[in-house]
């Protein structure tokens, strides 16, 4: 099997959902704490009511005028910095990575990237060269592709302890350019996630990114920021989770994905006027059959009412900051909880069998997620050894969700 289910040896036959809840076809419900997909919440009625409203009327590609898709960008557009001002409608997070892969060679007509060690970009060919998580598993690393270590504070080369992390891991990636240049070849981007997912619910240190984003531009490349797991708020503070990393940086490139449809399949690439022109003057026209069609629009747009109306980032924003209080609490009456980290609905639980050493509890995780099942709960692990639980749940998850989550999992641990 090519795909792995979730509780592959007693799955789970899901037939409705609603909120941040899921209903198996006994009408069992579960509490749902990893589909960050379904952004606003399982089935809203709002995005439904869109979604159906329009496909009544009209659903054609995008070569002919329509509304939908002006004000779709408008309103994004006003999320992002200013530069980031024009928009490639696609369908897919990694239909959104490999056209910027394509628009940061073209532009800087470079070909070398730099990653994050355990990064995940998506699954074209094009991103399984780019992402560490699955090319160790397949052909190996291409040549022109340069992998940085991820700055992880917790069990990373440089830790909490660093006067400046930031800076350290920063330089990591300054010392790799000059590798690459010793080589006699050029960088076209750096490509990272703005919170490391797949390598661990990674919260990038205070100015990492503007300090690679300028050894990067003094080497003729770009800055590409995936916002597909982590945009629309999720982190709570902000809508996009570059902008953790303060004001003064912003992305050549972005890309966004999986929470922008609620479920459709909706992603976009938002980036500046001089890449897209010279994306433009390469002669080749590029053509999305799908993506920006005027239901896909209508769903996006009915996202970001429902993001604004139901003050969704400050939900994240206290709901993520209770969940996190109770998690370290329960830090100090478990010792297998090796870290506790995260912003907003974006948090991960790092099981470790020894402090000291940080030996990664592996299969302690994998049975806490199955336990968590038992109680009707789910969740899944992340991290290049698959012991940090994660929780990235819809947006209307609730302090009482938290509160029921951590006390199943103070009974789990305390056997």
């Amino acid at each position: 099997q090519s795909c792995r289910l979730f509780y592959s040896d007693d799955p789970v036959k899901i037939v409705r959902a609603r909120g941040q809840y899921l209903f198996d076809e006994n009408g069992q419900r579960y509490l749902d704490c990893i589909s960050n997909v379904h952004h606003v919440g399982h089935c809203h009625p709002s995005i439904t009511k869109a979604a159906a409203a329009q496909m009544d009327i009209l659903n054609t590609n995008s070569r002919f005028l329509h509304d939908n898709i002006v004000l779709y960008a408008d309103r994004l557009s006003a999320t992002l910095p200013e530069k980031l001002c024009v928009f490639y409608f696609v369908n897919s997070g990694s239909e959104a990575n490999d056209l910027a892969l394509r628009l940061a060679q073209q532009y800087t007509q470079h070909k070398d990237v730099i990653v994050l060690d355990h990064a995940y970009h998506g699954h074209l060919m094009s991103l399984i060269d780019i992402s560490p998580y699955k090319f160790r598993k397949l052909a190996g690393q291409k040549e022109w592709v340069h992998v940085a270590p991820l700055p992880d504070t917790y069990r990373g080369i440089y830790r909490e302890n660093h006067p400046n992390p930031g800076q350290a891991y920063a330089d990591t990636v300054k010392d790799l350019i000059e590798e690459v240049h010793r080589k006699g070849r050029k960088i076209s981007a750096f490509f990272a996630e703005s919170l490391p997912s797949v390598g661990g619910q990674i919260i990038l240190p205070q100015g990492y990114s503007t300090k690679v984003a300028e050894y990067v531009h003094s080497a003729g490349g770009v800055f590409v920021a995936d916002e597909v797991q982590t945009g629309f708020g999720r982190v709570g503070s902000h809508f996009w989770g570059f902008q953790l990393q303060g004001e003064g940086f912003c992305p050549d490139i972005v890309t966004m994905g999986k929470p922008m449809g609620n479920g459709h399949p909706l992603a976009c690439v938002a980036t500046t006027v001089e890449i897209a022109a010279a994306f433009t003057a390469n002669g080749v026209e590029y053509f999305n059959t799908f993506g920006g069609n005027p239901v896909s629009c209508a769903i996006g747009l009915a996202v970001l009412d429902v993001i604004e109306k139901e003050d969704l980032r400050g939900n994240a924003t206290r709901v993520g900051a209770h969940l996190k209080d109770l998690l370290t609490k329960l830090q100090t009456r478990h010792q297998i909880i090796g870290d506790v980290r995260g912003t907003g609905l974006f948090v991960g639980l790092e099981l470790v069998t020894d402090r000291e050493q940080k030996t990664p509890a592996t299969e302690k995780a994998a049975w806490v997620v199955k336990r968590l099942k038992d109680e009707k709960i789910c969740v899944s692990t992340d991290g290049p050894w698959e012991n940090v639980v994660k929780f990235k749940p819809p947006m209307c998850f609730t302090m009482e969700d938290t509160e029921l989550v951590v006390q199943c999992i103070d009974r789990i641990l305390t056997g």
